[in-house]
C-alpha cells in the first residue's frame, strides 16, 4: 500500500503480508474519538483548515477502512489494495463532513470509503467493465453474501432454485445471476487461512481479524443520534402549523398511504386546489421552522 497524504495527514505505508500485518497492528494505537472531540476537531478543520484535527479525524477511523476493505476480500484483489483506496475515500469523507448536521462521522464517511473501494473493484474486474448496468453492479456487490444467506458455497452453477431466489431478491434475470456466478467463480477468492505473522511474537490468520457483518458499535450510535435529531426538529417543527395544515401536511407526505386531493377536499369541504394550496404553505412553513431550529441547534453547539 502506497503513502497517501491529505494535507498533513500521512497513511502509514505496507508493503506485502508482512507490511499489511504491521499497519493492521499500527492503527489499532489510535484511539476512538469521543462525540464531543470528533466535533470539536471537525469544527477546527472546517473553519479553520487545521490539518492536525484533520489527521486525528482520519486516524482514529482507520479502522473502520480496514473493516469495510475486509468485506470486498473475496474479489481476488489485495486487502492493502483495498484499504488504501479505501484511505482515500475516508479522507473525501473527511474533507466534506459538516459537524453541525447532528451525526458521526463514521456514519458519514463509510459511504465514501465503500464507494471508493467498490469503484477501485469495477476497475480492476475487466470482465466487469464490459457493459455494466446499474443492476449488474448491484448483482456483483451482492451475489456472494446472498450465497452465504442461503447456503450455496457450490463452486459450480447454482441450483435453479437458488438461482430464482436471488434473482427475485435483487431484481435481475435469472440469467444474469448465471452469468454473473460465473464470471465471479473465474475471478477466484482470497484464502482466508493466509498466516500473518504479528509483531510481537505468535502466527494469527486472516479469518483472525474478521468480525460481525453488522455495523460498528459507533455507526449504531451514529445512526441513532442522526435519527434522534431528525425525529426531534421534525415534531418540533410541526408545532408551527395549525391542526388542519399539520393533518393535510401528515396525510399528504408523511403517511404510509398517502390520501389524495380528492379525499381529502371532501373531509374538509374545499375544493381539491385548495387542499393543494394548503400542502404548499404547510411545507414551505414547516421547511421554515426547521431551518430556524437547526440554525438555533448550531449557535447551541459552537457556543
Amino acid at each position: 500500500m502506497a503513502t497517501r497524504k491529505a494535507g498533513a495527514v500521512s497513511i502509514p505505508a505496507s508493503g506485502g503480508e508482512a507490511g499489511l500485518n504491521r499497519y493492521l497492528a499500527e492503527i489499532k494505537k489510535f484511539p476512538i474519538l469521543a462525540p464531543e472531540e470528533e466535533f470539536m476537531l471537525a469544527k477546527q478543520w472546517r473553519e479553520h483548515g487545521d490539518t492536525e484535527a484533520a489527521a486525528k479525524l482520519v486516524n482514529s477511523h482507520l479502522r473502520l477502512v480496514a473493516k469495510i476493505a475486509m468485506g470486498y476480500r473475496g474479489y481476488g484483489l489485495p486487502v492493502s489494495e483495498l484499504i488504501s483506496e479505501g484511505n482515500i475515500g475516508l479522507m473525501q469523507g473527511v474533507k466534506k463532513f459538516e459537524p453541525d448536521r447532528g451525526f458521526r462521522l463514521a456514519t458519514y464517511a463509510m459511504w465514501w470509503i465503500r464507494a471508493s473501494i467498490q469503484e477501485f473493484i469495477l476497475r480492476s474486474w475487466s470482465l466487469v467493465k464490459m457493459g455494466t448496468t446499474a443492476a449488474q453492479k448491484k448483482l456483483f456487490f451482492n451475489l456472494r453474501r446472498m450465497k452465504n444467506q442461503i447456503n450455496a458455497f457450490e463452486d459450480g452453477d447454482l441450483k435453479p432454485q437458488d438461482v430464482t431466489k436471488i434473482a427475485t431478491d435483487l431484481g435481475v434475470t435469472e440469467d444474469e445471476v448465471i452469468s454473473m456466478n460465473r464470471r465471479m467463480a473465474m475471478g477466484g477468492d482470497t484464502s482466508l487461512n493466509v498466516s500473518l505473522k504479528g509483531d510481537e511474537g505468535g502466527e494469527s490468520q486472516w479469518q483472525d481479524f474478521l468480525v460481525d457483518n453488522g455495523p460498528l458499535q459507533d455507526e449504531l450510535i451514529a445512526e441513532d443520534e442522526e435519527s434522534r435529531v431528525r425525529h426531534d426538529l421534525l415534531l418540533s417543527a410541526m408545532d408551527s402549523l395549525n391542526d388542519r395544515e399539520k393533518n393535510i401536511l401528515t396525510e399528504r407526505r408523511l403517511s404510509d398511504d398517502p390520501k389524495t386531493l380528492e379525499e381529502l377536499s371532501q373531509v374538509y369541504g374545499v375544493s381539491r386546489e385548495r387542499i393543494r394550496q394548503i400542502e404548499v404553505r404547510a411545507f414551505e412553513k414547516l421547511q421554515g421552522a426547521l431551518i430556524r431550529l437547526a440554525t438555533d441547534k448550531k449557535l447551541l453547539a459552537a457556543a
